[in-house]
């Protein structure tokens, strides 16, 4: 069949993630089952030509066609970490805040806490809004939603022409207890519109309807300093993709595992911020699962940062309030744990003669000195490169050529300053990441009452599987999993994740049998949100998901549990299950619980999900476990254990067949990533062509 005829029919789903270094595309054919990924160098500049370039030759290398290559497309999801870098490069919109009279610096006040207590000389975050554009107007609206002072319209109206002329591009509004009653926050939202009609507005009844002011403000600022950059991405991108032939609407993920169409996710950029990332849990979710494996550390090393998150029973923690990059954020999100540990972080010598990496980036431009793009200072990829634990000549498959002598040189200028050998020196570098990247899996495990060594590591990312083993062994773990394509993880994780929309209320109710009637209101209240947005996307009844949550605590406390309501009518018997699951919850994290203590209800959620149709992962039996036919030749590479070169089996990944067995020192090479499988460490290939390694204590 030619390239113009197999075009015709849209039978690719395709998933993009757009990283810092590189931009993974995963392609599924729904009419025979097949899977292919693509992996083109990112484009800091625009991003969005990084993409459009990607899906098109991603589809041209699997459909042969040479015009309209996204016509054959029925889905297209894609993660980005442009509000990300947006966030961490403080090169967002200019923002006006608009906020209760005497509160202008609660932004820069928060609470008075140090996130690093002991740490003098610990930098804060930069506050997004400088003091000028932080404008206040009377008004006060008391805790029970009372009006005590009216709206100041007039007032309000002088500072949105003040904005307008210190050319502010986005507004943030945020008044006292606007999540009980909004109205003021409406009023002024009108007003600003008419005043600045070309900005980009954010409410915080409408972005964050929760109680605690500060997270509430950070949220609705933050909101407001990425909409403008996310509204000028999506009007990049979307023309784009119309030029290459997509005939569908495009889908953004969003922090929270699902998707939306472009249009919601560009007002509601805040909730997109752990885009990227959180569609590789979502992938690793269901491998995990077709596996056999509940209990699961996933480990996602890219070319900038390694995000980790905890899977116990097959379930990924959902929060609603975390703090990124410094700056909290009450949004729904996956609980995903960031460190600046990627293959482009950066090695120096710190001021006290000692090895530091990251977490500064080398990027994708100029990116690695192994490059040869005039990079100077060595990376986490230099280092494996000098070890040639990666391939000392290409990367990509071969489409990416790399100088190992220019590698070595910047190594071993590091290696005198430190007085070691430059191939220790590089072992060095390795060590380092590793402990960085042990101590962000040992936030998200052994600090909430989980511990790492009754859960698996799953590791992807274009580097995941590169040091999945050394990371096993440094938290005690004895078993590593490492899917079919480990480089492209999160781009598959968007061909399995659904539509998904998440709403909150904030309402204190004591847990008890004469307030059942409050709770079942509140309840029914977040659930007919729900069900009004089933009805605005036209979600059929049978592809409907829905469960509901209440952030818990005892009465007194400051912080809350959020617990799964039972399905069905709020009852007695509900009230019961709910203090039963909560006791057990405050056991686990806290290490107590306390009988008959006073339990309140604070913030009602509910999350709603649209299925869609997914990509089906393969499932072959198990054939000969001798895995010569894969074997592509050997490479000499150094070994800490042995502090010295061993040859090295070099194996296929693409010919590594289910039942297939291997043994270290081995590596497995395919176009997306490398795997390390050191000396001791064995591995088979499961059913669902998933690499098990088996690492000893």
């Amino acid at each position: 069949m030619d390239g113009s005829q197999e075009i015709n029919r849209k039978t690719w789903r395709v998933g993009v993630d757009s990283g810092g270094t590189f931009t993974d595309i995963c392609m599924f054919d729904e009419e025979t089952g097949r899977f292919a990924v693509w992996k083109v160098p990112s484009t800091p500049d625009d991003p969005s030509r990084g993409i459009s370039d990607a899906v098109a030759q991603g589809m041209r290398n699997r459909t042969d066609a040479r015009s309209d290559p996204a016509r054959a497309i029925a889905y297209l999801g894609h993660g980005t970490t442009v509000a990300t870098n947006a966030l961490i490069t403080h090169r967002g919109a200019k923002v006006g805040l608009l906020t209760t009279d005497g509160f202008r610096d609660l932004l820069e006040v928060g609470r008075q806490k140090r996130p690093d207590l002991y740490d003098i000389f610990a930098d804060k975050p930069i506050t997004l809004v400088p003091r000028a554009l932080r404008f206040e107007v009377p008004e006060r609206v008391l805790h029970t939603g009372e009006i005590l002072a009216p709206l100041d319209e007039a007032a309000v109206r002088d500072r949105a022409r003040a904005m307008r002329r210190a050319g502010v591009e986005a507004v943030a509004i945020c008044f006292l207890y606007a999540f009980v009653n909004p109205a003021h926050e409406k009023a002024a939202r009108r007003i600003v519109a008419e005043e600045l009609p070309d900005a980009f507005i954010t409410a915080s009844h409408e972005i964050a309807p929760e109680f605690r002011e500060f997270e509430r403000l950070s949220t609705s600022t933050v909101n407001a300093y990425l909409g403008p950059i996310m509204h000028r991405y999506i009007s990049r991108l979307a023309p784009r993709l119309e030029e290459l032939g997509l005939g569908v609407a495009p889908h953004l993920t969003q922090s929270n595992g699902g998707v939306v169409r472009f249009e919601a996710a560009a007002e509601t950029p805040v909730r997109a911020v752990l885009s990227g990332p959180s569609t590789g849990v979502v992938a690793a979710q269901a491998i995990g699962a077709a596996s056999g494996f509940a209990d699961v550390i996933t480990f996602d090393m890219g070319g900038t940062s390694s995000d980790v998150a905890l899977l116990a029973g097959g379930e990924v923690v959902l929060t609603s309030e975390s703090v990124v990059h410094g700056y909290p954020i009450k949004a729904p999100m996956l609980d995903i744990h960031t460190v600046g540990a990627g293959g482009g972080s950066i090695a120096r010598i710190d001021a006290g003669g000692l090895l530091k990496v990251g977490p500064e980036s080398a990027g994708a431009d100029p990116g690695p000195v192994c490059y040869g793009r005039g990079a100077t200072e060595p990376t986490v990829t230099d280092a494996n490169i000098v070890l040639q634990v990666l391939n000392p000549t290409h990367l990509l498959g071969g489409r990416m050529e790399v100088r190992r002598d220019l590698a070595i040189d910047a190594i071993g200028v590091m290696a005198e300053t430190l007085g070691m050998g430059p191939m220790e020196t590089a072992q060095g570098i390795i060590s380092v990441v590793t402990a960085n990247m042990a101590k962000a899996i040992r936030v998200i495990s052994v600090q909430k009452g989980h511990d790492p060594r009754a859960y698996a590591l799953m590791a992807f990312g274009g580097a995941g599987p590169l040091h999945a083993v050394r990371l096993a062994q440094e938290l005690g773990m004895t078993r590593v999993i490492v899917p079919p394509t480990p480089g492209t993880l999160c781009a598959l994780g968007l061909l399995l994740t659904d539509l998904r929309a998440d709403f909150s209320q904030t309402r204190l109710i004591p847990l008890e049998e004469a307030a059942i009637d409050e709770i079942a209101a509140a309840v029914g209240q977040a659930e007919a949100e729900a069900r009004d947005w089933f009805d605005a996307e036209g979600i059929a009844p049978d592809r409907q998901n829905f469960s509901r949550r209440i952030d818990m605590r005892y009465e007194g406390q400051n912080y809350e549990l959020s617990i799964a309501v039972p399905e069905g009518e709020i009852t007695s018997r509900t009230l019961e299950t709910l203090a039963a699951r909560f006791a057990e919850a405050h056991d686990r994290l806290y290490g107590f619980s306390v009988e008959g203590e006073r339990i309140f209800c604070v913030t009602f959620r509910a999350e709603a999900s649209g299925s869609v149709d997914k990509a089906t992962l393969p499932h072959r039996p198990l054939g000969d476990a001798d895995p010569m036919t894969a074997v592509i030749g050997t490479r000499s590479v150094w070994y800490p254990e042995t502090r010295d070169f061993a040859e090295t089996v070099l194996y296929d990944r693409d010919r590594l067949a289910p039942g297939m067995k291997i043994e270290g020192p081995a590596i497995v090479e395919q176009m997306d990533t490398t795997t390390l499988v050191p000396p001791g460490v064995t591995g088979a290939v499961d059913a669902t062509d998933t690499l098990i390694l088996e690492v000893p204590r």
